[in-house]
């Protein structure tokens, strides 16, 4: 990432997650957990969530237990949320 890229408020925050399906606040991160058919269906979302976060270089990190996979996004060069966590959120979000 790079730019100039700051922090989000509470309020955007809310704001935010509130237009996001199956994201929520943990700490300084949101995290989505998505139930998948089996193991290749959980490595298939995988590979599109790649996809995506290298297209816009900010990646989350990613746990996959046979068809569940958990996202966890957060700015960790600025210590919590951006605009660039939502905005990927929001197109991973498109994927379901």
């Amino acid at each position: 990432m790079s730019g100039n890229v700051t922090l989000l408020s509470e309020e955007q925050i809310t704001t935010a997650l509130g237009t996001l399906r199956g994201w929520t606040r943990s700490g300084d991160s949101i995290t989505c957990t998505v139930k998948l058919a089996d193991f290749r269906e959980a490595m298939l979302y995988t590979g599109a969530v790649a996809y995506l976060a290298e297209t816009v270089n900010h990646h989350p990190d990613i746990t996959i237990q046979w068809n569940r996979v958990t996202l966890t996004l957060s700015t960790h060069s600025e210590g919590g949320l951006t605009a660039a966590d939502m905005a990927l959120a929001g197109q991973i979000s498109s994927l379901r």
